[in-house]
């Protein structure tokens, strides 16, 4: 792989300077990532290529090879540019194609450790010339709050012409080898037909009457989940193994971590949500750094921007992209409850969820340290990860010297659930070998 347009460092001699670095232990990320080796990462757009399709005879005779536990590049190394452009010009695996959408992002990847923790520099292009900040809001109408704004795939911007609000966002997903052909297959073990924006979509009242998405974990849609979870070999969404069952699987460790960076949900904050994924896609235990803003019994926004602090109340279409402004409510910092006597006008507009720093708590708060800044039409985000999270029952806990699978992903323009690119799995190590190798700083 290549060093990035915009980074044009050579990955031999940076390797030679990075180990050079001299800093106490435990004691911060690099102050230097200039001397840290890049490798560039090519996430492609995967469209609908779900586990279900990856083993059908529409693979195209590498079905069988999938079946049989081969790698995905195995047969596609070197591949993401062409797999991407045949997606998103609606030839395969489309039936929405995005006009203007990017092949692929190149996304440059830097890594460092010490004793404590794992130091991760992410570079990539946005396609638009402003970051994407802005997220779905409730507007008023002039009688009620209603919801405004949907990714891209959404059928209400495709098919209606309603506007296309998303915030950006990166993930790293990642496993110590604990799940089964996650090394060879990555992030397509995760990814079925039946969730949003997939094929055979689960219709809202099958999940909400299922045993176990419905009744217990009271979803009303599918999302990301892990074929062990399912007790047939088509991983069907409905055919859910006991909650016994899988709480025996999470226990062995058979679940992928799920870390996310949002760019209007844990930006502000200087965060990212922390998750996993076996039967579902959930948050890890305790608090997520963010949550609706919804009163349900009130039917109307809980909070509001604290005119006093910042100037406004509210926003309009017009005003939610002005990055010389919040564009995010952080209920600490400035918010107040939403007072429905406050001369509410027609076309303004409140976001649809808010973030707390101070309320995130437990294992779903251990991302602390994620800085995202844009500048000149580049995100960059520095992400400090403990290697000892302190909740296994969560989280892999990694170690130094060892090595992990990760698999990437961006959404950019608007977008979320399919609509992102993707890397095929790639290893990260912690001091030793590894396609990306995380340097020891001394």
């Amino acid at each position: 792989m290549k060093p990035p347009i915009w980074k044009s460092t050579s990955i031999a001699a940076s390797l030679m300077l990075s180990m050079a670095v001299s800093m106490p232990a435990g004691a911060a990320a690099p102050s230097d990532w200039s001397v840290i080796s890049t490798e560039n990462v090519k996430l492609f757009y995967p469209g609908q290529s779900s586990f279900q399709w990856l083993r059908s005879p529409e693979h195209k005779r590498a079905h069988r090879k999938t079946l049989q536990g081969d790698s995905c590049v195995s047969c596609h190394e070197g591949e993401e540019e062409e797999i991407g452009q045949v997606i998103v010009s609606g030839e395969r695996l489309e039936p929405h194609p995005i006009e203007g959408k990017q092949a692929v992002i190149d996304l440059a990847v830097q890594a460092a450790h010490d004793s404590d923790n794992l130091y991760l520099r992410f570079q990539w292009k946005t396609r638009n010339p402003f970051p994407g900040t802005a997220h779905p809001h409730w507007r008023f109408d002039g009688k009620e709050w209603k919801a405004m704004g949907w990714p891209r795939l959404h059928k209400k911007v495709w098919d209606e012409g309603q506007p296309a609000i998303y915030e950006d966002r990166l993930s790293v997903m990642v496993d110590d080898g604990s799940v089964p052909m996650f090394a060879e297959q990555g992030c397509w073990l995760s990814c079925h037909d039946g969730m949003r924006d997939m094929p055979d979509l689960a219709e809202t009242a099958d999940v909400k009457a299922h045993p176990l998405l419905g009744k217990v974990l009271k979803k009303k849609d599918v999302r990301k989940y892990l074929p062990a979870s399912r007790s047939d070999d088509d991983a069907t969404w409905n055919m859910t193994k006991s909650v016994e069952e899988i709480a025996q699987i999470k226990a062995a460790g058979g679940f992928v971590g799920l870390m996310q960076w949002r760019g209007h949900r844990s930006r502000p904050i200087g965060m990212a949500d922390d998750g996993y994924v076996l039967q579902y896609r959930l948050t890890d235990a305790g608090k997520n750094v963010f949550s609706k803003n919804w009163d349900k019994a009130a039917k109307r926004p809980k909070y509001m921007f604290d005119e006093k602090k910042v100037g406004f109340k509210s926003r309009t279409m017009e005003q939610i992209r002005d990055t010389s402004q919040p564009s995010s409510i952080i209920s600490e910092e400035n918010a107040v409850a939403f007072d429905p006597n406050a001369g509410w006008k027609e076309g303004d507009m409140i976001p649809e969820y808010y973030t707390s720093r101070t309320g995130a708590k437990g294992s779903a708060a251990d991302n602390q340290e994620v800085k995202g800044t844009w500048k000149d039409g580049i995100w960059t985000v520095l992400w400090t990860r403990k290697l000892n999270t302190g909740h296994p029952e969560d989280d892999k806990i990694m170690k130094v010297g060892g090595v992990y699978t990760v698999g990437f992903a961006v959404h950019d323009d608007n977008i979320t659930t399919r609509g992102h690119h993707v890397s095929w799995p790639i290893t990260v190590g912690i001091g030793t070998e590894a396609e990306i190798q995380a340097v020891t700083l001394k």
